[in-house]
């Protein structure tokens, strides 16, 4: 149990038997009346978000998670299928309890799948993953660093804004938190 007293953004709970993320969270003090706490919580499995209020101190069931560092090994229709390296058991999560994170997801890549009595929720993937550009315009001599930026399409799939001097084939360390270049990955 967690009083709401003690949320904080990131704290998971239970709520009719389902798990809540807590998003956003105000402890209240009116002048008249007992204090509370609004807050704003979003559901691990669907996505949905939801504000709630809570009484100061009221007590909350926490959730439990489970992390564990699994590898995704392949895909299988619409499956993407994660194997534990250590005892070779195999996990499948669905494109949509992935979520955004499958445009950076390639196979071979190890990431953390975060578990509830023992069904998985969700993936959660390195800060930063190092992709290769598939596509964008050519780069041309006198294009600067510290000029504009361009669209690139990277080897999963995914569009972020890269300088202007970069060119296809080259590997670039990407920022999955916020879809944002960080450097050039030298190999």
């Amino acid at each position: 149990m967690i009083s709401s007293n003690d949320f904080r953004t990131g704290t998971t709970i239970e709520l009719d038997g389902a798990v809540w993320r807590v998003v956003e969270f105000l402890h209240v003090k009116p002048g008249k009346g007992s204090a509370f706490v609004r807050t704003k919580l979003k559901a691990v499995q669907s996505g949905s978000v939801v504000d709630r209020t809570f009484r100061a101190g009221e007590m909350v069931p926490q959730a439990m998670l489970e992390k564990a560092t699994l590898q995704h090994t392949y895909m299988e229709g619409e499956d993407y299928v994660f194997m534990d390296m250590s005892t070779y058991e195999e996990t499948r999560l669905t494109a949509q309890q992935i979520g955004d994170s499958r445009k950076y997801l390639k196979e071979g890549m190890e990431v953390s799948v975060v578990s509830w009595n023992e069904k998985p929720l969700e993936v959660e993937l390195p800060n930063s993953v190092v992709l290769e550009i598939a596509q964008t315009d050519p780069g041309v001599k006198g294009d600067t660093a510290t000029g504009g930026t361009k669209p690139a399409i990277l080897e999963t799939g995914a569009q972020v804004m890269v300088p202007l001097f970069l060119s296809i084939g080259e590997k670039i360390k990407v920022d999955t938190r916020n879809d944002s270049y960080l450097g050039r990955e030298n190999s």
